[in-house]
């Protein structure tokens, strides 16, 4: 999809920059050459992205303007209708919204898209922390004391799908097998929340 939209945006000064957060560029390479897109398109194994503008779901698209600056921040959009039984987020508005923005510079408003995104709280802080100590440990081949920090993240910040689900193919396990079914319901139970969820949430703590 993103290939699809460079290639029809792209002299209007469209760049998408897709980036896998995946456990190795190994894993992701099948994809990337699948898609084989002429756009930029890594690999983040350290998760750096998702902790540094706070996503706790993939897809996440995040608008960044030509001067660099956020003009519409995080939210779980899809390029396609192939799972809108399970996420219930159509991928006809997003794209045209994407088509608006390029060539009129209108940026669209989404109930399901915060206007801002606040600091995480002190909680989804720690969470990455943890996170980053069981990668830590897992790249040293201690599996079990890596789980123990995957777990102890996962229940810090339980909605963040990036730090649960992001963790099962580095522990072995298949994120779109029983652990993610049980991880999707245990997301239901709590209302589904998305970024806007949890920007209401920050501002409140």
């Amino acid at each position: 999809m993103w290939q699809a939209l460079y290639e029809e945006l792209g002299d209007e000064g469209f760049v998408p920059i897709t980036i896998a957060l995946d456990e190795s560029a190994e894993a992701a390479k099948p994809y990337i050459e699948k898609a084989e897109p002429t756009h930029p398109s890594l690999i983040d194994t350290e998760h750096v992205v998702a902790h540094r503008y706070g996503m706790i779901n993939v897809p996440t698209v995040v608008w960044i303007d030509e001067e660099g600056r956020v003009v519409r921040p995080n939210a779980a959009e899809y390029g396609s209708d192939m799972f809108l039984q399970f996420h219930g987020r159509e991928s006809g508005p997003f794209l045209e919204a994407v088509r608006a923005w390029v060539k009129t510079g209108e940026v669209a408003t989404d109930e399901m898209v915060p206007s801002t995104m606040p600091p995480p709280t002190a909680d989804e802080e720690m969470a990455r922390a943890e996170w980053a100590i069981a990668w830590f440990l897992h790249q040293r081949g201690d599996s079990v004391a890596a789980a123990q920090h995957f777990d102890r993240a996962g229940e810090l910040s339980p909605d963040d799908w990036t730090i649960r689900r992001g963790s099962m193919p580095i522990r072995g396990q298949n994120p779109m097998g029983p652990e993610f079914f049980e991880l999707a319901k245990d997301w239901e139970s709590r209302g589904k929340l998305g970024y806007a969820d949890m920007a209401a949430r920050r501002r409140s703590d």
